[in-house]
């Protein structure tokens, strides 16, 4: 959680983005940020992110997902 935190951090102020999901799994030991933004936003706020992140912690995966189909975000937008 404390990696999520820490490349979450770092994303929104590299990068226009903004939080849109958090899921936790496995006590917090496996933590899921999604951010949305323009593509290279999102793109920029990633690699950073993933750079602070793993200073700290582990990070398994990084990716981006430009133009997903309407259904995924209504999966993944909490309102």
């Amino acid at each position: 959680m404390v990696a999520a935190i820490a490349g979450l951090d770092a994303m929104v102020k590299a990068a226009d983005v903004e939080l849109i999901h958090v899921e936790k799994r496995l006590g917090g030991r496996l933590v899921t940020v999604v951010v949305e933004g323009t593509v290279s936003a999102v793109e920029a706020a990633a690699r950073v992110g993933a750079v602070e992140a793993a200073k700290v912690g582990k990070v398994k995966l990084c990716e981006v997902i430009a133009r997903p189909h309407p259904d995924i975000m209504k999966f993944l937008k909490s309102e």
